[in-house]
């Protein structure tokens, strides 16, 4: 199955011996499909590069090739790993009109939801350190991967614009889609904060699964899937560990009444995130990350929403209706972090 491919990246990177590679598929990504190598007793990771979500894959380089010259001069306690150059000298594989990225692997484990409180906190550390790290990066020179990528205002109107062109909704979509409509007040509240908030460089997509934890979940190894890194706002990076790990059930969930936020994993994450940044957050940015998780949750729930009446044209699916599925669960989760801010103001007020 995979010969073809095997012997084009032997061609492609100076790291492979003429011993047969041992390909096998990796990871639960939405996005680009993701493979394990293995020859020798050593191993990477090949990720066959989405090129109709990254559409500008010259822009990832550019932002990472600044990452590196950072990185070299500013360590990290834990590792970044970047994309390896072929032979060529490029970050990107071209191999039967596929483009391929090459990393290192990092031995460790990779968590869809934490096991114990403690690695929500640590978690937060990590993506904290991250962002004070990055505050020393130049936000102008850093170019956009992905244009609007977090704009909530934008994916409203999308959803909106979609909308108008369709026919009647069944009753499920009409629901969910009067439901995500209500939620103007908060797309209201973000316009405010992009006048006040000072613009950084940020991962820009803080899932939990994107930390590679050490074996003892006892520390972070490294922070991967850096294609978004770009200028942004703390509240999106905070808002998406809130969003995917304070949490009941993963995004996939069905079960609707088991879907809720965890208030004891939301104090851990602020906890751990406050001490990564160490200080390095103004007053404002502080106010702003308590609404992050209900600003990430509804752009994925708007972007789910809009992807299924558009014909799942950007999200993988197992089944049609899995991206209005997810919709729901993100509505869901909102409702439930909206029930609970005043817990969470109080709880920030005392620290």
């Amino acid at each position: 199955m995979f010969d073809l491919l095997d012997t084009a990246l032997k061609q492609a990177y100076p790291q492979f011996t003429t011993t047969p590679l041992k390909i096998s598929p990796f990871g639960k990504g939405l996005i680009h499909e993701t493979l394990l190598l293995e020859q020798g007793g050593t191993k990477w990771v090949l990720q066959g590069f989405n090129t109709t979500v990254f559409r500008y894959p010259e822009r990832i380089a550019h932002n990472l090739d600044l990452l590196s010259q950072h990185l070299n001069q500013y360590p990290l306690p834990f590792q970044l790993p970047l994309p390896l150059v072929t032979r060529a000298g490029e970050g990107l594989a071209h191999i039967e009109g596929k483009k391929y990225r090459l990393f290192d692997f990092v031995q460790g484990t990779t968590l869809q939801q934490v096991q114990h409180p403690i690695q929500a906190k640590i978690a937060a550390q990590a993506y904290g350190k991250f962002a004070a790290w990055a505050s020393l990066l130049p936000v102008a020179s850093f170019e956009e991967t992905i244009p609007h990528f977090h704009r909530l205002d934008l994916r409203y109107a999308r959803l909106m614009e979609v909308v108008k062109g369709l026919p009647h909704l069944p009753k499920e979509e009409q629901d969910l889609l009067e439901g995500y409509l209500a939620q103007k007040p908060l797309v209201d509240y973000y316009l405010k904060q992009l006048a006040q908030l000072p613009l950084r460089v940020m991962h820009n997509d803080t899932k939990i699964n994107n930390l590679i934890f050490a074996p003892t979940l006892e520390k972070v190894e490294a922070l991967v899937d850096l294609d978004t890194l770009m200028g942004g706002y703390l509240m999106y990076d905070f808002g998406d560990l809130v969003r995917t790990v304070a949490c009941s059930l993963p995004e996939t969930a069905t079960e609707w009444t088991q879907i809720y936020v965890l208030p004891e994993l939301f104090e851990e994450l602020l906890l751990g995130y406050l001490e990564g940044i160490h200080g390095a957050i103004t007053a404002e940015e502080m106010d702003s990350i308590l609404f992050g998780g209900e600003i990430m949750t509804l752009i994925m729930g708007l972007r789910f929403l809009t992807d299924h009446l558009e014909g799942n044209v950007y999200y993988r699916v197992s089944y049609p209706l899995q991206n209005l599925h997810r919709a729901k669960n993100q509505l869901t989760l909102l409702q439930s972090q909206q029930a609970h801010r005043t817990r969470f103001a109080q709880f920030a007020a005392q620290l």
